[in-house]
């Protein structure tokens, strides 16, 4: 049973891929959760301060609304701000979690001028202008130049769009003309939410501790414009190197979306976690 947790400002249209290489074509083996966060698509969009601990709450709620309780049954898949609120969650249910998938994701953000300049252009996103210049912003900080210029790898129904970096434009108009699926409150909220995420070394530790080791994988590309690859080293020194039992998947040349970007790569590496974990 694998819950899948989005990232900032992504809703959950954006699994479609994982959906339907684990939930659809591997219907017999795979059961998948996808949802909106608060604050993004049919989700509520409070005016509050959200917290990945209080988004992690959510998570708990639908996976106790759906009867996904027993010990060590949930295979946790959490991408940039969703791997922030997988990590909340992990501390918070321990027992429930098989394995814990942590993808372009970090423990506190370092403010470092790259960060910054990536807050910049992520507020930006919700400044009136033009839409091209959005989306252009969106597809530097989250896909790597070489993939976007590639043509559309993806199953289509009519034809293929020229490159990789057209149906991405395709999919962010129609999430931004999809009335109330994106809002500035709910963005920025969440913004607010990913901004303050704080895990020191020691509840990492605690976490490493109450989750198991060997039940977590780290992922992240070396030239993740959003979420620097410094974030992802951070990550695996405080849970714990691989000698300790934490799998890392490091990447050159990858950006921040590798269920995207690397799909084939991304959904056998996701299986051979799932085997491994469930047999532990």
């Amino acid at each position: 049973m694998d819950p899948w947790i989005m990232g900032l400002g992504g809703w959950m249209r954006a699994w479609q891929r994982q959906t339907k290489d684990f939930g659809h074509l591997q219907a017999d083996k795979y059961t998948c959760l996808i949802f909106d966060n608060r604050g993004i698509g049919a989700s509520d969009k409070p005016l509050l301060r959200y917290t990945t601990s209080e988004m992690a709450k959510d998570v708990v709620e639908l996976l106790e609304h759906v009867g996904w309780t027993e010990e060590r049954s949930v295979h946790v898949c959490g991408i940039s701000m969703g791997g922030m609120i997988a990590q909340e969650l992990a501390l918070q249910i321990p027992n429930r979690i098989s394995s814990l998938n942590l993808i372009s994701t970090a423990p506190r953000i370092v403010r470092t001028l790259p960060y910054l300049e990536n807050l910049r252009n992520r507020i930006n996103l919700m400044i009136p202008k033009s839409l091209d210049v959005q989306i252009d912003n969106l597809k530097h900080d989250c896909y790597s130049d070489t993939w976007l210029a590639q043509p559309d790898e993806s199953e289509h129904t009519v034809s293929a769009f020229p490159t990789n970096g057209d149906r991405i434009c395709a999919g962010e108009i129609d999430k931004r003309t999809t009335p109330g699926a994106l809002t500035r409150t709910g963005f920025l909220c969440q913004l607010a939410a990913a901004g303050f995420h704080y895990k020191s070394a020691e509840q990492l530790k605690q976490l490493g501790d109450a989750v198991g080791r060997e039940r977590i994988l780290i992922v992240h590309g070396k030239q993740d414009r959003m979420i620097g690859f410094v974030h992802g080293e951070m990550l695996l020194r405080e849970l714990g190197s691989e000698e300790t039992g934490v799998t890392k998947s490091f990447h050159e040349g990858l950006g921040h979306v590798m269920p995207i970007e690397m799909r084939k790569e991304f959904r056998e590496l996701i299986e051979g976690r799932i085997e491994k974990c469930a047999g532990l």
